[in-house]
C-alpha cells in the first residue's frame, strides 16, 4: 500500500508514517498534494487533523471540504520536541524553529532569550542550525537522529500531554466492522434562528455522543460557516445522517477505527 505523507524527511507525519506503515512512504511538500493523490486513488493519505495545543489544522480541514475522500482511520501521536545545538547552549546566538513548534514550545523559547528564525520544517531548522555554526534548533527526535545532532534538552514542549490526531484518507470508504467514530461536514446554506439547535438535537434524540464540533469559514463570504462534527458510532448513526440530510447539506466522511501506533524504537 502506497502512503502519502507531508515531507520533508523528519516531520512528525514522516515519523508517524514510518512507524505505522514502514518504508512505503511517499513524502510530498504540501497537504493539498496528499489529498489530490488520495482522491485520484494513487494511495492512502496521512494528514494531521488537530493538535491538543494549536487546534484544527487548516489545510486538512479545507482538504476534507474540497476533495472527494473518505476518512479510513485515526491515529494519535504524542508530540515531543527536542532542543539541539552543535555547541553548548550558552554559546547559541539564534534559534531556528518551525512556527507551530515555536507555539508549542514557547516557554523554553522565552527562557533562551535569543533571536528566533522561523523555518518551513523541522528538517530546515536542523539544516540552518548546522550551517550557522552558532545556533540552536527545536526539532523532532527523528530529525535529531537523522542529522546526528546533540540533544541539549529533551521534551521541551509546554504541555507534556501534547498530542496530534492524524487521519488516513482514501478514495474509498472504510467498510470494516470495527469502526468506532464517524465524521461529517454540515454546510447550512440558510441563515435562520434555531438551525444549529435543530442539527444538534438530532444527535441528542438518537443518543449519539458528539466528540468534536469545529466551525470553519465556508469561503462564501463573511458570516458563512461550515461545521465539522465527529461522533461516536452506534446503531443510530446512519438514521441520524439521513435525518440531517433532510434539513441541511451534509458531506459524509465515513466511519472508521482507531489505528495502533507502535512505540519508537
Amino acid at each position: 500500500m502506497r502512503v502519502f505523507a507531508l515531507g520533508p524527511e523528519g516531520t512528525f507525519s514522516h515519523e508517524l508514517g514510518w512507524k505505522v506503515f514502514g518504508e512505503d512512504i511517499t513524502l510530498v511538500p504540501t497537504i493539498r498534494r496528499i489529498f489530490e493523490a488520495a482522491e485520484k486513488g494513487e494511495g492512502t493519505g496521512l494528514v494531521p487533523l488537530e493538535n491538543s495545543e494549536a487546534g484544527g489544522v487548516g489545510p486538512t480541514l479545507d482538504g476534507l471540504l474540497q476533495h472527494r475522500v473518505w476518512i479510513t482511520g485515526e491515529l494519535y501521536m504524542p508530540i515531543h520536541h527536542y532542543l539541539v545545538s552543535l555547541r553548548p547552549l550558552g554559546e547559541a546566538r539564534v534559534l531556528y524553529v518551525h512556527p507551530q513548534t515555536h507555539e508549542q514550545c514557547s516557554e523554553v523559547v522565552d527562557v533562551l532569550e535569543i533571536p528566533v528564525v522561523h523555518t518551513p520544517s523541522n528538517a530546515q531548522s536542523a539544516r540552518e542550525m548546522q550551517q550557522s555554526g552558532h545556533g540552536a534548533a527545536i526539532v523532532s527526535l527523528m530529525t535529531a537522529r537523522m542529522h546526528h545532532l546533540p540533544i541539549r534538552r529533551e521534551r521541551v514542549e509546554n504541555n507534556p500531554q501534547n498530542i496530534t490526531r492524524f487521519v488516513t484518507i482514501s478514495s474509498q470508504p472504510y467498510t470494516g466492522l470495527d469502526a468506532r467514530k464517524g465524521s461529517i461536514i454540515i454546510d447550512p446554506r440558510e441563515d435562520r434562528a434555531g438551525l444549529l439547535h435543530d442539527i444538534l438535537g438530532i444527535f441528542s434524540r438518537k443518543k449519539i455522543n458528539l466528540s468534536r464540533i469545529e466551525s470553519r469559514p465556508s469561503k462564501r463570504g463573511m458570516g458563512s460557516y461550515v461545521f465539522f462534527l465527529d461522533f461516536m458510532c452506534n446503531g443510530n448513526a446512519e438514521r441520524a445522517i439521513h435525518e440531517l440530510q433532510e434539513i441541511t447539506a451534509v458531506k459524509d466522511l465515513g466511519r472508521y477505527p482507531e489505528l495502533e501506533v507502535p512505540e519508537w524504537r
